[in-house]
């Protein structure tokens, strides 16, 4: 009995030293990745703060709130706070120089008509590759397989080319090139959830009277509803900050996004109006976080469905 006693002293004593060991290496690791997370942000972070500044002061102290120290006196302090930022002035020249609200209109259009295509046409070629096993649709499987791998600089010059021959150097065309560079991820995650989803919900829909229409947008579009939304984070957050793309079929004398517009603040003769720079920039990224904290609950779930093999 003594022994059996003594035993089960020593299993807990071991089981609270393991316990304690676990909460100290928790603590370790979140103070790590909290630090972590502080440098991953403090770009963003700068970026803010010096979009309320005047121009001189963003390079002279880009890191500070004052032109003077606290060792100068607190009143001095508090009076180069004041002389250091200028309010909300940068983000109305950023506004009127890059006319940002027309700007801004056409990164929605392009960013939200091209995520609708990508998501609708590669999911509805995913449930086809899927279910109709034929050497037409593994050709296809393998030639969006084949696009994730080929570098776009490869491709860059002729695509620009091509684009103005047929016509799509305008936002709607472009939302065409989107989907075509867009598609083969799109198609690799799509098939991957699709794998997962018992044939028998669509044979008893038919049964139903269901069309195949009627089948997918009824029983596998909300069954997908996770890696839809998983496509739609990672394609909006690429198309919303691409830059290289736009520049490249876009009549920019005629269309900007957003992107192509900060490029516009640089002046013929080198100068640069950092100040609005920094405020249109801030302008350009809140959107795309508040979308993305919106939805982000999804992305995880959605990127681990799409991952599995069938």
């Amino acid at each position: 009995m003594a022994q059996a006693n003594t035993k089960k002293i020593k299993k807990r004593s071991d089981n609270e030293v393991s316990a304690a060991r676990k909460s100290k290496h928790g603590t370790a690791l979140t103070v790590f990745f909290a630090i972590l997370s502080f440098l991953w942000i403090l770009p963003i972070l700068i970026v803010v703060l010096n979009s309320f500044k005047r121009k001189a002061y963003i390079f002279k102290n880009p890191f500070g709130i004052s032109n003077v120290t606290l060792s100068q006196g607190f009143d001095r302090w508090r009076a180069g706070i004041r002389k250091t930022f200028v309010g909300l002035t940068n983000y109305a020249t950023a506004i009127k120089k890059t006319d940002f609200f027309r700007c801004f209109g056409y990164s929605v259009f392009i960013t939200v008509l091209s995520v609708a295509l990508i998501v609708m046409l590669c999911s509805m070629t995913a449930w086809y590759i899927i279910r109709v096993k034929n050497a037409a649709t593994k050709t296809i499987y393998l030639l969006c397989m084949f696009s994730m791998i080929v570098p776009f600089q490869m491709v860059m010059f002729t695509l620009s080319k091509f684009a103005n021959i047929l016509h799509l150097s305008n936002p709607l065309g472009i939302c065409v090139v989107y989907l075509g560079f867009g598609a083969g991820l799109a198609i690799f995650m799509f098939t991957g959830f699709v794998k997962q989803i018992p044939i028998e919900l669509e044979e008893a829909a038919m049964i139903d009277g269901a069309t195949p229409v009627q089948c997918y947008f009824q029983v596998i579009l909300p069954v997908m509803k996770p890696t839809l939304i998983t496509v739609s984070i990672l394609d909006a957050m690429w198309i919303w900050n691409d830059y290289l793309l736009p520049s490249l079929v876009l009549n920019v004398n005629k269309y900007k996004t957003i992107q192509i517009a900060v490029q516009y603040l640089k002046q013929s003769h080198g100068q640069v109006d950092w100040g609005a720079m920094m405020a249109v920039l801030v302008l350009a990224i809140v959107p795309i976080v508040i979308f993305y904290m919106a939805v982000q609950k999804y992305i995880i779930e959605g990127v681990v469905a799409g991952a599995v093999k069938g």
